[in-house]
């Protein structure tokens, strides 16, 4: 959970914004990455920081992926933003000498600039301009149609998420979703942050997730309360 020291909030009154949640993208020399877009008056000024200016973070928190058994190999599947969890898992991954294919989507070339981060990435973009020309889980689709006997490791968009969870669940291929939510503590006393499971239960995605076995999930939604 990320949030400003300094002119955080909004308004006449500068109400505090609640904290943002993010996934660490990668840790390098003591320090921890992160990957940020400017959608909303808390990510522009999360984005806005200088060096030099404080931060306050809170973590880390939930719950993680968990490797790929029964020697399946390992599919990375993100889509936007949604691609920072990725490149610490294929760091660890390659740690572990478990290899991994690695499939990302973007709206357009300039914002696949993001695909850096990960090595031998292969590129979708939705406009066509770079890489394979449609959505990121076209990829998948092929990638499981060719090799089944994968675990599919996700993170992106509500639809993205959705249409993975639907194609591993036809294919009975395990997947895990790390999921997005509005979260206003990160450690599961607000409820904030609920999600609807199989048989009516409800999970929390700050403790429970946000990485959540996709056989769990009833759909992927977009969180009604997910901030900027």
């Amino acid at each position: 959970m990320l949030a400003a020291a300094e002119r955080w909030g909004g308004g006449e009154d500068e109400r505090p914004y609640l904290a943002r949640a993010f996934s660490v993208a990668r840790v390098v020399d003591g320090e921890a990455h992160y990957l940020l877009e400017d959608v909303g008056p808390g990510t522009r000024r999360l984005c806005e920081l200088s060096v030099g200016e404080g931060l306050l973070v809170l973590g880390p928190l939930g719950r993680g992926f968990v490797r790929p058994y029964e020697g399946r190999r390992a599919l990375l599947v993100g889509g936007g933003v949604g691609i920072a969890p990725l490149a610490i898992l294929q760091d660890t991954l390659a740690g572990e000498s478990v290899a991994s294919t690695v499939l990302l989507g973007f709206r357009d070339g300039p914002h696949a600039e993001g695909a850096a981060l990960l090595s031998d990435a292969i590129v979708a973009t939705d406009d066509g301009s770079l890489g394979h020309g449609g959505f990121v889980t076209e990829l998948l689709a092929s990638e499981l149609d060719r090799d089944g006997y994968a675990v599919v490791y996700a993170c992106g968009p509500a639809p993205m998420l959705e249409t993975v969870r639907v194609m591993c669940t036809e294919r009975d291929v395990p997947a895990q979703l790390a999921l997005e939510a509005g979260m206003a503590c990160g450690f599961g006393a607000c409820y904030g942050c609920a999600v609807r499971t199989r048989g009516g239960g409800y999970l929390r995605v700050c403790v429970d997730g946000p990485v959540i076995e996709a056989a769990e999930l009833e759909r992927v939604d977009e969180h009604a309360g997910a901030p900027a």
